[in-house]
């Protein structure tokens, strides 16, 4: 982060089904976070595979600089042991839903197809892909 980024806090307003938010809440519960924090600490997380590697400083504190992943793995070593295979599997068991979700999103809207010519999927070269 540069010396002139702008660090005050803005509003953003978003609009979700009330299960989801009562779910947001429930989860934010779990993990002692407020749930602005919650949501701010999930819409980063989900960025990271969408951005270049940046050098972010190292997290600290309760709010652990927005890591998700070092929160799920405080959250569940918290609670039991686990083998290197066992973290791995519980902190990644939902990415293959997600890929599928984001690649059935991102075909729909045009933006990505599968090719067999191109051994697999590719952008279609009118989108945001290219």
């Amino acid at each position: 982060m540069s010396d002139s980024t702008d660090t005050s806090r803005k509003s953003v307003k978003a609009y979700v089904p009330a299960y989801q938010k009562a779910e947001w809440q429930s989860h934010a519960d779990e993990l002692d976070m407020s749930q602005s924090e919650f949501v701010r600490t999930m819409v980063q997380a989900g960025r990271k595979g969408f951005e270049p590697a940046s050098e972010e400083p190292t997290s600290q504190g309760s709010d652990p600089g927005g890591n998700a992943l070092e929160t799920q793995v405080l959250n569940l070593l918290s609670t039991d042991t686990y083998s290197w295979d066992e973290l791995l599997d519980a902190v990644s068991e939902d990415i293959e839903s997600r890929l599928d979700d984001t690649l059935e999103e991102l075909q729909s809207d045009n933006r990505i197809r599968y090719s067999g010519r191109h051994g697999g999927y590719t952008t279609t070269g009118g989108g945001d892909g290219n």
